[in-house]
Order: structure tokens, then sequence, then C-alpha cells
């Protein structure tokens, strides 16, 4: 099975998110045995931040770094796992809330995929960047 790392570069929606990954030199992390839970945004997430942003956060390691492992969590948490979970805290050390009442949520964002498998945890989509704070 591949890892998280694989799935999000032979996905089509997620180049923005591995230049990020690599960019903050994240890949070897993300490559480890884990487990990991993984909110990955797409590309079109990404592209709904202001103009700018991703330019200005990689010429910013350290703030690239944080905002990516705000999506990250340690452990593997299925969407069936997280149907009793108000929050996670994120490898950052921020707690993420998680909402799934109507739907699956994640802070301000919108799972569009849940639940792909990966050797060393699991990606669930996302159709927004979430941002600490």
């Amino acid at each position: 099975m591949p890892d998280i790392v694989d799935i999000a570069v032979n996905a089509d929606s997620f180049k923005t998110l591995v230049t990020a990954v690599q960019a903050a030199a994240l890949v070897d992390v993300l490559r480890s045995p884990g487990p990991f839970t993984v909110f990955a945004p797409t590309d079109e997430a990404f592209a709904k931040l202001p103009p700018g942003t991703i330019q200005t956060l990689v010429q910013n390691i350290p703030q690239l770094s944080r905002i990516l492992t705000y999506h990250v969590v340690a452990g593997k948490f299925m969407h069936a796992d997280l149907q009793t979970v108000d929050s996670l805290t994120s490898v950052e050390g921020s707690p993420i809330r998680i909402n799934t009442t109507d739907g699956f949520e994640v802070k301000n964002a919108t799972v569009v995929a849940a639940d792909i498998e990966a050797d060393n945890g699991v990606i669930h989509v996302i159709d927004t960047v979430i941002l600490m704070g």
C-alpha cells in the first residue's frame, strides 16, 4: 500500500500541497511509519487563499511548516473514529475542531473525501486550507 506522500503525489488534486510539503522539508516526516491523519487541502482549496499567499509562505518556511503540520494529527483516525470527538490536537500543537453532526467538517473546511487509507495513516480531503486561530 502506498504511503501518504505517494498518494498525494499520484493524485491530480494535490500539486500545491505536494510542492508546499517539499518546500517545508516535510516529505520524510510524512513517509515515516506514523501513523498520521492528514487533512489534505486540494489545489482548489489553496486557490481560495488571497493572491500571493502561497508565494509568501514558500519564502517563510517556519510559517509554512506550522500551517502544514496544523493539517496533520498523530494517529490514524477514520471518519467513524471521529463521530464522538469534538477536536484533535495537530502535530503543530493546536486543537482542530471536528464536527460530524451534519456531514464531516474540520474547523472551517468540509471533508469532500474521507478515509483514503495509506500505509502510514489516512487522508481526509478538505476543500479549504485550515488556518490556526
